[in-house]
C-alpha cells in the first residue's frame, strides 16, 4: 500500500506558528535516540506487559485518502494514523525509525500492511515526521503505549494531539501560543522504552464529534493531528 504523494502548498497561518509547523513536519517533533533492542513495554490501557516490536514501515497516502478504514472513520493522509495487524485498533503505538532515531506517536485506525515482511503502514503524515517518505520503507521499532480504554462510566474521552515532544520547552512554547486560542490546551508526560515525551494536547472531548470539530479547526495551522480515546 505504499504510495508517494507531493507535500501540500503550506497555508495561511501566524509566523509563530509556521516556524513550529517546520519543526512539527521537518524534525517530526522526533526525538533523535539511538537504536533500541526489542524491551518490555508496559501498556497504560492494559495491566499486562507488552512487548515491542521490530520490524518494516511502509506507508500509505493518496489512493487511500478519504477511504474508510478498519475502524469505519475515513482515513486522512495528513492526520498521525496507521495500519496494522499486530495492535488492537484504536492503540497508541510510539514508531521510531531505528536509523535515524526519529519518532512519532500514532493511533492504529486501520489493517494492514498486506506486503509480505512489513509490519505497519503509517500514514503520510506519520511517514513524513520520520523523513521516510522518499525511501518508501525503514526499519522501525514500534512500543505499545496505550491499548483502547476507558473510564469508570464506561465511556472513552477524546483528545486532539499536536506531537511527542522530546524536549520539554518545545512542548511548553507551542502549549503556551495555542493557548492563545483555545483554553484547554495543555501537556501531558510520557514515558516509554524509548525515552520520556511530552505531548501537547486539547480536550477532553466527551465524543469523537466534539475532537474531530476541534481537529477541522486547528487544521488551518498546519500541525501534524492525531485524535486519541482513554
Amino acid at each position: 500500500m505504499t504510495g508517494v504523494a507531493g507535500a501540500r502548498g503550506a497555508r495561511r497561518m501566524p509566523r509563530w506558528l509556521r516556524a513550529v509547523a517546520v519543526c512539527a513536519i521537518a524534525s517530526g517533533c522526533a526525538a533523535r535516540l539511538p537504536p533500541v533492542s526489542i524491551t518490555p513495554a508496559a501498556s497504560a490501557g492494559s495491566p499486562a506487559p507488552l512487548r515491542s516490536v521490530v520490524g518494516i514501515a511502509s506507508w500509505y497516502g493518496p489512493g487511500f485518502n478519504g477511504r474508510p478504514t478498519a475502524t469505519g472513520e475515513i482515513y486522512s493522509q495528513q492526520e498521525l494514523t496507521a495500519a496494522a495487524n499486530i495492535f488492537p485498533l484504536g492503540s497508541q503505538v510510539l514508531v521510531t525509525d531505528l536509523g535515524s532515531g526519529r519518532a512519532v506517536e500514532v493511533r492504529i485506525n486501520d489493517r494492514g500492511p498486506f506486503r509480505k515482511g512489513r509490519k505497519i503502514d503509517l500514514s503520510y503524515a506519520a511517514a513524513r515526521t520520520l523523513g521516510m517518505v522518499g525511501h518508501g520503507t525503514a526499519p522501525v521499532r514500534m512500543d505499545l503505549i496505550r491499548t483502547p480504554a476507558i473510564d469508570p462510566g464506561g465511556r472513552p474521552q477524546y483528545f486532539v494531539q499536536f506531537g511527542s515532544f522530546a524536549a520539554p520547552r518545545r512542548a511548553d512554547d507551542l502549549r503556551a501560543r495555542l493557548a492563545a486560542y483555545y483554553p484547554d490546551v495543555h501537556v501531558e508526560q510520557l514515558d516509554t522504552a524509548g525515552g520520556r515525551y511530552y505531548r501537547v494536547r486539547m480536550g477532553g472531548f466527551a465524543t469523537r464529534d466534539e475532537a474531530q470539530a476541534r481537529a477541522a479547526q486547528t487544521a488551518r495551522f498546519g500541525l501534524p493531528i492525531m485524535i486519541v480515546s482513554e
